[in-house]
């Protein structure tokens, strides 16, 4: 049977998701749980390959297996062999068309920055942080010319291994809750660093370094240089992954307080 699972981790302490020889991994993490209630080696399909230090709130995978567990044997079997860091907020059975990566229709990133100017203590690491007074109206400003379909080259990492630059930006959202600034980007797929890329432009925007034009001008370059800074990942949530409404997936995010709604 093929099962689909959502979880949510803390990111800080993982060299990524991906599997590395000799690294702690999300993957590694997830899969040795998993062994452990199949009774055999269970490997996963995730939706999105997360990077060293980003973390996630709605998370999705899948893995197949001959081992009969119930939902609740699987759910509560996995957290009970994660780490403290790592958890399983739902697990079903799903048809063998599923696939967590190639049939999700959009997926939804969440930015979060401290502006303030004192750097974070009890979020360090869960939160980026901008000493420099952020315009949020200019942000979003500059968050509209790049809203739609376009060729994304410039915001895309050197060594993203994607085939097409073209992305379906669907919504590009930017709010301030007190001292924090959120931006929140939601399409139909994402390329290597493009969340952080356009924040890194969005946050010079806000500074005053840059007028809102530039990001249309950014955008338009196709040019990875033309960009300016990347991001730093400490503020980077996978929030949820979205699905046609047959495979019935629940849009569970575990979101931390903090997290904040725009």
């Amino acid at each position: 049977m093929r099962i689909a699972a959502i979880l949510e981790y803390d990111g800080a302490n993982f060299c990524g998701w991906q599997l590395q020889n000799g690294d702690r991994t999300v993957q590694g993490a997830v899969e040795a749980a998993l062994s452990k209630v199949a009774d055999h080696t269970v490997r996963v399909t995730v939706a999105g390959r997360t990077d060293t230090g980003v973390h996630a709130c709605g998370q999705v995978i899948h893995f197949d297996t001959k081992s009969r567990r119930s939902d609740y044997e699987w759910l509560r079997g996995a957290n009970s062999n994660l780490p403290a860091d790592v958890a399983m907020l739902w697990v079903g059975e799903v048809g063998p068309s599923f696939h967590a990566r190639f049939t999700a229709t959009g997926r939804c990133y969440r930015y979060v920055i401290l502006n303030r100017p004192v750097r974070p203590t009890f979020l360090a690491r869960r939160v980026s942080w901008d000493y420099r007074p952020l315009d949020v109206a200019a942000m979003q400003q500059a968050a509209r010319y790049l809203v739609g379909t376009h060729d994304f080259s410039s915001f895309r990492a050197a060594q993203c291994q994607a085939r097409d630059p073209v992305r379906e930006l669907r919504r590009l959202d930017v709010g301030r809750e007190a001292e924090f600034v959120v931006i929140e980007a939601e399409a139909n797929g994402f390329l290597h660093h493009m969340v952080r890329n356009i924040a890194g432009v969005l946050s010079s925007i806000g500074a005053g370094e840059q007028s809102p034009v530039w990001g249309r001008e950014v955008l338009l370059a196709r040019d990875r240089s033309a960009g300016g800074v990347t991001a730093p990942a400490d503020g980077l949530y996978l929030m949820h992954v979205q699905y046609p409404l047959h495979y019935r997936l629940p849009q569970l995010s575990g979101t931390p307080g903090f997290l904040l709604t725009c």
